[in-house]
């Protein structure tokens, strides 16, 4: 009889054990932050290597009429009032499913990934893409072509399905929220305060796939249903019922549209996050005027411009005059007590007007506590999400305009922004990057481009604070203008050369230059009422 051989055996035991340590090397971080049990983490590896998708062998989708007397679920009635049928997800499995299996963990597919703003296009172009999304979402839809209108209702409907994850690494343009849409089987989820199991996004760095991973919160019976929370992890009651708007309707009568500036507290926590020292006080410093001034800057821009004879540039930092640095000075108390005297093209705290939340904040105590007259209504949806909400409310019962931008708090050039009037939309951005949430200027003033009709434009200033008490504050008379490209309507919000004017990052569109002194005059033409002198003193 052939004995079996033990030592190819262990070696490949011992390669199989090496190659499950590389995957825990890789994501270890993503397993623990998204609270997967260390029980799972085996199966859940040899299940993305293999692509074992096995969930239909435990689970089934069952479809529930909902004047059905068997579901006695008040909150889907509530969630879909216009629907006659929603569905559940079941064990079907007549063993059930137990919590401490470890196989008990299951990959649920992704239906379909994008980014918001080519979520249109994909619709119109994919084959069978919205055909699948119009179903999946209970949107009547039989025929072939895009139908705009359907178009129109998966854009809407589709914030009641979304999920979101943020690849970690990358260009500021790659780290933007990926949203996407699991399939018919994770999609029929529903949501439950005592939820029976839970799900999370993973991103397999060896496949460079994403999937959701599903796993029990304990063992289920044949026919017991599977649920997960849809607001996984907020234990403040208020902000719990505005996260669950999307599905579970409410009304937040009562609850106050108020948002004072926060406290002192506010602004500290973010200067220990930036872990920024601040400076001891200095007597102000008067800089001799036939003194040449060495800087140092590793910035391209200033090299290759600054040529005035009162500056020069050093290599060496210790004995720069001016630093004019691109990295985020952090010890200002060094900075003050070794080279009191030093300038520097950065505050201590700047973030206060440098970052949307803060800027928003702060802002509040212009004109006695009323906020300034120039920054629309604003809120943020981490701190602020009730008080939002219930003002979006009261505007739709007064039947007033309500289209709203959504802005990262600290990224440009219009990168992940969103502007829509879907409540559910505002809500679930909530879940991707920090942000605030403005009113969107519904009128705002145009500009008559010839060749294409009145667009959105805006205008950049540099502004030079050279100190803050006093406040020594100037301004360059020279400005940048930036035009939208398609004229403007309150429509297609997903269309950026329509809603967005910086054109200079964009590949493949036209970037609209106009001189600042060829564009008074033309302003003027259009709008013979207001004189440019008297509109930039009020700017």
């Amino acid at each position: 009889m052939e004995q079996p051989n033990t030592e190819s055996n262990t070696n490949v035991m011992n390669g199989e054990e090496e190659h499950f340590n590389t995957f825990l090397s890789l994501h270890s971080a993503a397993l623990q932050s998204s609270r997967i049990p260390s029980l799972y983490w085996k199966s859940l590896y040899y299940k993305l290597i293999n692509e074992v998708y096995d969930a239909g062998e435990v689970f089934g989708v069952m479809r529930v009429e909902k004047d059905d007397e068997g579901d006695d679920d008040e909150e889907r009635k509530k969630a879909y009032p216009s629907v006659e049928f929603t569905c559940k997800v079941v064990v079907t499995r007549g063993t059930g499913m137990q919590a401490s299996d470890p196989t008990s963990i299951f990959l649920v597919d992704h239906a379909w990934t994008y980014r918001v703003e080519s979520s249109r296009q994909q619709l119109e172009q994919i084959p069978g893409l919205l055909p699948r999304m119009a179903s999946l979402m209970g949107v009547d839809f039989h025929g072939e072509a895009p139908d705009p209108d359907v178009v129109e209702l998966v854009l809407e409907q589709m914030w009641k399905y979304n999920q979101t994850y943020q690849l970690a690494q990358g260009s500021a343009e790659e780290k933007v929220p990926v949203w996407y849409i699991m399939d018919e089987f994770g999609s029929q989820v529903q949501h439950s305060d005592q939820p029976s199991c839970c799900m999370a996004p993973f991103f397999y760095t060896q496949g460079q796939l994403a999937y959701t991973v599903l796993w029990p919160l304990a063992d289920l019976q044949e026919g017991e249903e599977v649920t997960r929370d849809y607001a996984y992890g907020e234990s403040n009651p208020l902000v719990r019922r505005c996260r669950l708007l999307p599905w579970i309707p409410a009304d937040l009568e009562g609850v106050s549209t108020l948002t004072p500036e926060p406290s002192d507290l506010y602004y500290e926590t973010i200067s220990q996050e930036n872990k920024e020292i601040l400076p001891l006080d200095i007597r102000p410093h008067t800089v001799p005027k036939d003194k040449v001034l060495k800087v140092f800057t590793e910035m391209g821009q200033v090299l290759n411009n600054l040529h005035h004879p009162r500056f020069t540039f050093t290599e060496t930092e210790e004995e720069a005059d001016i630093l004019w640095t691109f990295s985020h000075i952090r010890d200002y108390r060094k900075l003050s007590e070794e080279r009191p005297h030093v300038m520097t093209n950065q505050f201590p705290c700047e973030t206060v007007v440098t970052v949307k939340d803060c800027l928003s904040a702060v802002s509040r105590r212009a004109r006695g506590g009323q906020g300034a007259e120039w920054l629309p209504e604003t809120f943020n949806l981490q701190t602020e999400l009730p008080q939002f909400v219930r003002h979006y409310q009261q505007r739709q019962g007064r039947g007033e305009d309500n289209h709203w931008i959504c802005k990262p708090w600290n990224l440009a050039r219009g990168l992940d922004t969103h502007i829509t009037n879907n409540l559910d939309y505002i809500i679930r951005q909530r879940e991707s990057t920090p942000k605030v949430v403005c009113k969107y200027l519904e009128d705002p003033v145009l500009f008559e481009r010839e060749e294409v009709g009145m667009v959105k434009f805006d205008i950049r200033y540099v502004l030079l604070l050279r100190s803050v008490q006093p406040l020594r504050l100037y301004s360059y008379n020279v400005f940048w203008l930036r035009f939208a490209n398609r004229p403007f309507s309150l429509d297609h919000f997903d269309d950026y050369q329509k809603h967005f004017t910086v054109m200079n990052y964009a590949e493949g569109v036209q970037l609209k230059q106009v001189h600042y002194d060829e564009f008074i005059p033309m302003f003027e033409k259009q709008y013979p009422q207001y004189p440019w002198k008297e509109v930039e003193v009020n700017v």
